[in-house]
């Protein structure tokens, strides 16, 4: 076979080579070999523990048992996993465990906790009388179908609203201090509310209690208890606000002031409501801290088991303090009492929880549809207004130009002498004479020049003519022809006393 024959025979295809489905690589989650790893660990943990406190070591107690049980299986589960991943894996694995278990055990705490005060509430908490009598006439014999914990609950809200009305302002407006004016003073007062974070509530039962009790000569009340838990939420909301406005990007204030707002306005408008979901959850850290105060209420509230509606005058209880007294009492029926009380007062928390939270709002950037429709307004709102703003200045740029020629003088027309323009007639058309008059001491003269499309000799002797005794431009003569030379007087190309031709010069 010659070289065009090979040439010119068909090539066969070569087969197409199978493409391999695509599989997605498992990045994280739990897999075969890190769930045998983690039950044999677990099963290694165990069999050791048993050894150690059944046969090899005097050992004893549940507790022991399972510390060393999980540190035998921290140890064996990071060798297992030491056999197929590197050092920083096994690391990652085992904090991940750490994590987990950690996680798991206040979980289960929270649970327990919860758990166990509905249980032993849930006596009193089925009857109806529980929520809306009070223990004016129950006793201590007297069954559950009697009393109940109304009082406890009318004065915890007077007493919490009371506090909110006088912690809320304060830590919002301290906390704003302190991040937006830094200084010796603002380090200061961020100590003294760092200090007051761990102030024992007693404490503060007692300043009040010796202030407005003892000095001031006013009586327990509803109004006392209110500045005592003040005292005690104050700064906690000071200092997880700080923390969350520290947290709002330093950028959105800097454009804010780039655009001109003032301080207040940029902290107003653009701060508070970024760091609103943070506020709110600081407002609720010391709703829960003074909400379960004891202490303060006893000491400047007192103790009642009436209802009373005003905080101004006479004694007020709490939920709390009606819990405390509640489960001293060695009654079956009392101790019930105080169960159910802790449950509807874990209940009043978490009610108020979800309120901030619906006040808050969600985080920066997220809208509801509400406030996308209110936010679409505004922004229509201020269209409208800029466009009402902007509309005289866009109609100087939209003016004729015969009608800037009416109101600003050219290099080319003198000026009056009270600074208006001098009246100019239509433009000509190219190759056409032109009629300038020039209004001076009441005469008016007619010249005829021809137009041209580049500069001549008449308009260098506008622009370099000497301007008269009195400010006003001195009298010029038309422009001389093509080719020919301009003399003449004062102006140029006349003798202004006689308004003659200058010698030489020829008119049309």
């Amino acid at each position: 076979m010659t070289v065009v024959e090979e040439l010119a025979a068909p090539v066969e295809a070569e087969p197409a080579t199978a493409q391999l489905p695509d599989v997605p690589r498992r990045i994280g989650g739990p897999t075969r070999s890190g769930v045998l790893a983690l039950c044999g660990a677990a099963v290694s943990g165990l069999c050791v523990s048993v050894l150690l406190f059944g046969e090899l070591a005097p050992f004893s107690g549940a507790l022991g048992f399972a510390v060393t049980w999980y540190t035998v299986f921290l140890a064996v589960y990071g060798v297992l996993t030491g056999l197929e991943e590197n050092g920083q894996a096994v690391r990652d694995r085992v904090m991940t465990v750490v994590l987990w278990t950690a996680a798991g055990l206040l979980f289960s705490a929270l649970t327990l906790v919860v758990g166990f005060t509905l249980w032993r509430g849930r006596e009193a908490l089925t009857y109806l009388n529980f929520f809306h009598q009070d223990m004016q006439a129950a006793g201590p014999l007297d069954p559950l179908g009697v009393g109940g914990i109304a009082h406890a609950m009318i004065g915890t809200l007077l007493m919490i609203t009371i506090a909110l009305l006088i912690t809320v302002p304060l830590g919002l407006a301290c906390a704003v201090y302190l991040n937006q004016i830094p200084g010796r003073f603002s380090r200061f007062v961020r100590t003294i509310v760092e200090a007051m974070t761990a102030l024992p509530s007693i404490v503060a039962g007692l300043m009040v209690y010796a202030v407005w009790v003892l000095q001031l000569g006013m009586e327990k009340s509803g109004l006392a208890a209110g500045f005592a838990i003040s005292v005690m939420m104050l700064p906690i909301v000071i200092r997880a606000s700080d923390v969350v406005l520290r947290l709002v990007p330093g950028t959105l204030t800097e454009a804010a002031e780039a655009l001109g707002a003032p301080r207040w306005r940029t902290v107003w408008h653009v701060v508070l409501p970024t760091a609103r979901s943070g506020l709110a959850t600081a407002v609720i850290l010391g709703t829960a801290r003074g909400i379960g105060e004891t202490s303060p209420v006893l000491l400047t509230a007192g103790f009642t088991a009436a209802t009373n509606y005003d905080p101004l005058h006479g004694p007020m209880i709490s939920l709390p303090l009606a819990v405390f007294s509640f489960v001293r009492s060695p009654e079956p029926a009392m101790i019930a009492r105080g169960f159910g009380a802790a449950a509807v007062l874990m209940a009043l928390v978490l009610v108020l929880f979800v309120i901030a939270r619906v006040i808050g709002g969600r985080g920066p950037g997220q809208q509801t549809r509400s406030q996308a429709r209110r936010t679409a307004r505004a922004s229509r709102r201020d269209a409208a207004r800029f466009d009402e703003l902007r509309a005289p200045g866009l109609s100087l740029f939209d003016a004729r130009p015969h009608e800037q020629s009416a109101t600003t003088p050219t290099p080319e027309q003198p000026a009056a002498a009270d600074g208006e323009p001098t009246p100019q007639g239509p433009p000509a058309p190219h190759d056409e004479p032109v009629t300038t008059s020039a209004h001076s001491g009441g005469e008016a003269d007619t010249k005829s020049a021809r137009r041209s499309h580049g500069p001549t000799a008449a308009t260098t002797a506008a622009h370099n003519a000497p301007a008269a005794a009195d400010g006003e431009a001195a009298p010029q003569g038309p422009p001389a022809p093509d080719g020919e030379t301009i003399t003449g007087g004062a102006g140029g190309n006349e003798n202004p006393a006689t308004h003659q031709p200058a010698p030489g010069e020829t008119t049309d």
